[in-house]
């Protein structure tokens, strides 16, 4: 079986089941931005331990994921000081590790830990803010308006996705960055952001009436950007990891953070779109 069948076979079965947990949120879109932003986590640091670093990752993990649970449950004011919280405790754990081995490679670690705790367990928990309507209750008239909109934002995000790669393989001649991700070039990428843009306008005139039109654009613009930059971001950890996935947990996609890099990324921005510029 071929590596594009597997590719397509997986998200026959992956994206209807994602779908039904947008629509139907509550806890089962919990349960998945749960496993999203833990299995993210864990691949994040596998990645910095394959490159010499050694950070709290059971610490890490488990701080991402009770980043998202504190945001499901209580907001994201409680969530922040958790995180002022869990500074301190990874500042801490350092300290207990290397009173007895020396202190070589603490900043390393030490930035690593948290920065895999913002990055993968902010950031994702954005997600949950989002469904949840956590602080932006009013901006969607029911619950099953904010489970169309993230759909909606998938959506943007695999056509984004995929108009930037068909487009860079045919097209593309001029190529964005030899030491980030080679293969991509500023043909598929602004591409990508056509694409972008033109799916969240026409998700607006389908599904979701009641956004002015200008919000729809900026959520086209967030994904067709930052999504795009968040690829490469990720692209960049795993150039100077030495891997070409965050992990095979996904037969013929990788990992799962190879899979949502783009989703994490642009999250919080499109909650801060939702939040302020409503």
């Amino acid at each position: 079986m071929s590596n594009l069948t597997v590719r397509v076979l997986v998200a026959v079965v992956a994206i209807p089941l994602i779908a039904a947990a947008c629509y139907f949120g509550g806890t089962y879109f919990f349960l998945f931005t749960t496993a999203l932003v833990v299995i993210s986590a864990n691949e994040f640091y596998l990645l910095a331990k394959s490159k010499g670093i050694d950070p709290s990752a059971v610490l890490g993990i488990t701080s991402a994921g009770m980043v998202n649970a504190i945001v499901y449950s209580s907001g994201i004011v409680l969530a922040i000081d958790f995180l002022i919280i869990m500074l301190l405790v990874a500042m801490l754990a350092e300290l207990a590790k290397k009173r007895t081995e020396g202190v070589s490679g603490v900043f390393a670690n030490v930035g690593t830990t948290f920065t895999g705790i913002i990055y993968i367990g902010l950031f994702g928990s954005a997600l949950t803010a989002i469904r949840q309507r956590v602080g932006i209750e009013n901006v969607f008239p029911g619950d099953t308006d904010a489970g169309l909109f993230m759909i909606a934002v998938l959506a943007t995000i695999w056509i984004c996705d995929s108009a930037a790669y068909f487009v860079g393989m045919s097209m593309g001649k001029h190529k964005m960055s030899k030491f980030v991700s080679p293969n991509k070039t500023w043909e598929g990428a602004i591409a990508g952001l056509v694409f972008a843009i033109a799916a969240a306008v026409v998700a607006r005139f389908l599904v979701l009436p009641q956004f002015p039109l200008k919000v729809a654009i900026a959520m086209g613009v967030i994904v067709g950007i930052f999504g795009q930059a968040g690829d490469f971001v990720e692209s960049m950890f795993k150039r100077d990891a030495g891997a070409k996935d965050s992990s095979g947990i996904i037969p013929g996609h990788g990992g799962v953070l190879d899979r949502f890099d783009s989703l994490i990324f642009s999250a919080p921005l499109i909650y801060l779109l939702l939040k302020f510029f409503r």
